[in-house]
């Protein structure tokens, strides 16, 4: 059996298909024979909090939670868009969470698990941004705001977002290779797993004269990307849409 990967989803009620292709895929044979789903960030577009009524997030827990009640574990890691996404939620879904900076075995190789934006350090401007919503005071505020409010502000937040992104050289927004090699020899591992980046790879690297491998998962923008990792191989595929 095989575990399996995703990231960056952005499901968003604007994207009706991907949020349908997410739900087939959950319920394929494919995932309900693995070994375990990781979900390593940005799932929705954003994340108002566990008590959102809206119709997409209990899609999300029903299509997850079928997974677990099949017998196959649930990690999720929350990425930039999903941050105050929390045990609540993840009860409901049957999901466990997961810090970022994991480290599980897979398949007898240690490997570390990040969603991958705090290793773009080179992103002066958004690693300000990150450090203070992950603040647990400022994320109270927040979820202390009635759920109408909270749209407006993610609203706005995404506007913002796609602003910096488009006056940002994409060199910025990738990830450092120094910090990329510090979280990896910190963690002691010679594997790792990120996303956040959208950009789908298997890079082969030198760390402290040892082969290494780090892998970028893809966004399901245009279509659905998953990583099947077993013993023998390592596979980073596209799902079309349906």
């Amino acid at each position: 059996m095989a575990t399996l990967f995703i990231a960056d989803l952005h499901l968003d009620p604007s994207r009706p298909r991907i949020t349908e292709l997410f739900e087939t895929y959950l319920a394929s044979d494919e995932v309900r024979h693995a070994d375990a789903l990781y979900i390593l960030g940005d799932l929705v577009e954003a994340w108002i909090g566990d008590d959102d009524d809206a119709e997409l997030p209990q899609r999300i827990a029903n299509a997850t939670r079928s997974v677990r009640d099949a017998g196959v574990p649930v990690y999720f890691m929350v990425g930039n868009r999903d941050f105050l996404l929390g045990e609540a939620f993840a009860g409901r879904a049957g999901m466990t969470l997961l810090d970022d900076g994991t480290v599980h075995d897979i398949h007898g190789q240690p490997t570390l698990l990040m969603h991958g934006d705090v290793l773009c350090t080179d992103d002066v401007a958004y690693q300000a941004v990150r450090q203070q919503v992950r603040n647990p005071e400022w994320q109270a505020q927040i979820l202390a705001m009635p759920l109408q409010a909270r749209r407006a502000f993610a609203a706005k937040a995404r506007e913002d977002s796609k602003a910096h992104t488009g006056s940002t050289m994409e060199s910025i927004m990738d990830v450092n290779g120094d910090a990329v090699a510090d979280a990896m020899r910190k963690a002691g591992v010679t594997r790792l797993i990120h996303g956040h980046t959208h950009r789908p790879a298997v890079h082969s690297l030198q760390l402290d004269g040892k082969d290494a491998a780090r892998i970028v998962l893809g966004d399901w923008y245009e279509h659905g990307s998953v990583l099947r990792v077993d013993r023998d191989e390592v596979e980073l595929r596209g799902l079309a849409i349906g």
